[in-house]
């Protein structure tokens, strides 16, 4: 198959479905291969549990981690030290300010072990568009007008699925994504998804889980549909 997304699949919009295989025939983390990144096939991967994860050379890949990272709201840790970070105001937190420039800080990271980035032009393209419809959030760490760090995600109903962050200036991206969890937990949402486990996402809450138990959450969650908030989030920390 040809780098990227697949030419010849059709374009889904947002109210579209398309099924992916069913989990009692996942084997690996790799669910599928191909496709796009329409809004409908996003929106129809996170709600099965699966997202796009592929290096630039490679076509869309969809994966499915097992274990899942997850954090519960009676699990997010706020260090005495970021509570004073977050008391003092040392970043001005906003919500789905400037989008654009957190996916661009996100993409231009430099990642330790990682030959580049997998967010490329066709990603940030992608989101941007599920971003304008409502369904991608964002939280922006701000010094002196300067965007500093930040991180983005999707949510959908109860369920917010994270994707990725960054840091201009320490404690930036966790003062962002903390605010954007309390903020988050405050609307109802009963976890936030963070695909694989990291130390810096342990140390925040997180925690493991099966992909079974995972699965069976998420379906229960969402019950079944998709439910879009827009604006939700559009407040200060």
């Amino acid at each position: 198959m040809k780098p990227g997304q697949d030419p010849d699949f059709p374009y889904l919009d947002e109210c579209d479905y398309f099924p992916f295989p069913d989990p009692a025939e996942w084997k690996d983390d790799i669910i599928a291969v191909g496709g796009n990144l329409s809004p409908g096939m996003l929106l129809s991967a996170y709600a099965q549990g699966i997202f796009p994860w592929y290096n630039p050379e490679d076509p869309v890949i969809w994966q499915s981690p097992d274990p899942r990272f997850v954090i519960y709201p009676e699990k997010l840790h706020i260090s005495a030290s970021m509570r004073k970070i977050i008391r003092r105001g040392e970043f001005n937190i906003t919500f789905d300010r400037d989008f654009a420039g957190v996916i661009k800080g996100c993409a231009e990271t430099e990642r330790p072990g990682q030959g580049g980035t997998w967010i490329t032009g066709d990603i940030i393209e992608a989101y941007s568009e599920l971003n304008c419809l409502g369904w991608v959030h964002s939280a922006e760490a701000w010094q002196d007008g300067e965007l500093t760090g930040g991180c983005y995600g999707v949510k959908i109903g109860r369920v917010f699925f994270g994707e990725s962050m960054f840091a201009r200036k320490p404690n930036a991206s966790k003062a962002a994504f903390l605010c954007l969890a309390k903020r988050l937990f405050s609307v109802g949402t009963v976890f936030i998804d963070c695909q694989i486990p990291t130390r810096h996402l342990s140390s925040l809450g997180g925690e493991e889980l099966n992909r079974e138990d995972f699965l069976a959450l998420l379906r229960n969650c969402l019950d079944n549909r998709r439910i879009k908030d827009p604006g939700a989030l559009v407040s200060l920390c």
